[in-house]
């Protein structure tokens, strides 16, 4: 028997009146409300079906909830089971600007505080303050970005399980924003897209060296082999994403034109090796103090004249100030992570002696990605809890379900900015970009 049925199941009636209270309270002046259960038990079903059914497995989350107020507390009790969600999770995060606008009289905090008294906390829950899931990734980050620290952080994302990501990725397991033609696209479809306008973008030609900066599972450079005949070169962090790209590679026959191999960015060797380089979902890691050193290395690595793609994650403000969405980004999903607004990602390539040539916008796109992410792995839920813990499936289900809700409110974008390293006044781009959208782009199969 799980924990939270054991919980389900111990919840005295008596309890029922003082959870109800505090929920109701909490809950106030919410348009579309949702249902309430406490164990095994209805507190609140409205007459109009609702969107979903909040269930609380222990009352003592409430407790805490009320006299030690941490809104990171409802993550780690959802990760756990304590709290849980029945039908629209979308609907449910929603609450998440109510809490954050929620308004209360003295009055009804005294009545808070009198019915959070009430209730018994359960030995059962290890919900603890600090504690369980949080504590682990808090302690062992800083910031430092150094390269074993760096190499820990993609290894606590990353090396989760192939077959895990395999679940709910498309197949040519592109983890990065997908590029639709429209609303309607498969993310099959629409990461074939995003390879191939990646590609177009660097204006690839046969024979041209290709470094692919955290290549992940090496979509992008068996991509640019297979149809535009490159010479490609990606590195990363994560073992296991090398041991399938490898893989990968042997399987489609490119070990003459494909390689890949487990290297920091500040380790790349030679100068001007290059032809083009992309960086695709990597400046977020690196850490904005080790920005400047990150596009050194792309610029001593490149060709004068060679061309530069980074596509990445950005902030609707400056820097990365400590909020409760940074810290649970950070504690439960991309530990060492960091972003900042696109115009200073473009003002520090521009400081390293980058040109702009092109920036596009794909906030809508990321958006969907993460929807169809989202639909997937739930579907395979059964499948994905034979890789990974049930926590583990719980922080990528509200994790990305948040991040799609997080594009859509506009809180967080994504760009491609196309860059070349300067080569006495030569423009390395065509004059137009009728280039990237001629026959099979937005349909590549």
């Amino acid at each position: 028997m799980s924990s939270s049925t054991t919980l389900a199941q111990s919840v005295p009636a008596d309890l029922h009146g003082p959870a109800l209270r505090i929920l109701q309270r909490l809950l106030a002046g919410i348009e579309r409300p949702p249902a309430l259960r406490l164990g095994a038990a209805i507190l609140h079903e409205l007459e109009v079906h609702p969107e979903y059914t909040l269930v609380i497995r222990d009352p003592g989350l409430l407790r805490r909830l009320v006299l030690r107020p941490d809104p990171l507390l409802l993550a780690d009790a959802y990760f756990r089971g304590v709290i849980d969600v029945e039908g629209d999770l979308y609907s449910a995060l929603a609450l998440k600007a109510h809490f954050e606008t929620v308004s209360l009289t003295w009055r009804d905090k005294l009545a808070l505080w009198r019915d959070a008294l009430l209730l018994r906390v359960s030995d059962q829950d290890g919900l603890k303050p600090g504690g369980g899931l949080a504590s682990r990734v808090a302690r062992r980050f800083a910031h430092r970005h150094s390269r074993q620290t760096d190499r820990a952080a993609i290894s606590f994302h990353y090396d989760v399980s192939n077959t895990f990501y395999g679940l709910w990725l498309d197949a040519e397991r592109v983890y990065s924003c997908a590029y639709f033609e429209t609303p309607d696209d498969s993310l099959e479809q629409a990461q074939r897209n995003k390879l191939e306008h990646i590609c177009r973008k660097l204006r690839l030609q046969a024979g041209d060296r290709l470094l692919d900066i955290g290549c992940g599972w090496g979509a992008l450079v068996c991509w640019a082999a297979r149809h535009h005949g490159v010479r490609a070169h990606g590195i990363t962090l994560s073992q296991r994403q090398l041991e399938y790209a490898r893989e990968r590679i042997r399987n489609e026959g490119l070990q003459n034109l494909v390689t890949v191999e487990l290297r920091d960015y500040r380790d790349l060797g030679g100068a001007a090796v290059y032809d083009k380089v992309s960086s695709v979902g990597m400046f977020e890691h690196v850490g904005l103090a080790n920005l400047p050193a990150y596009y050194a290395a792309v610029q001593r690595a490149l060709r004068p004249g060679g061309l530069f793609l980074n596509h990445g994650i950005t902030h609707d403000e400056e820097g990365w100030n400590r909020t409760v969405a940074t810290e649970f980004i950070n504690r439960y999903v991309f530990p060492d992570g960091e972003l900042d607004c696109v115009s200073n990602i473009q003002l520090g390539m521009e400081r390293a002696g980058f040109e702009i040539h092109d920036v596009e916008g794909l906030r809508p796109h990321y958006a969907l990605t993460l929807r169809h992410w989202v639909q997937r792995l739930e579907a395979r839920r059964d499948e994905a809890l034979r890789e990974v813990d049930e926590p583990t499936w719980r922080v990528w289900r509200l994790y990305m379900a948040a991040c799609a809700l997080e594009f859509e409110a506009g809180g967080t974008g994504i760009y491609q900015i196309v860059a070349s390293k300067r080569d006495g006044g030569a423009w390395p781009v065509p004059l137009t970009r009728r280039d990237l959208y001629g026959s099979s782009v937005g349909r590549w199969t």
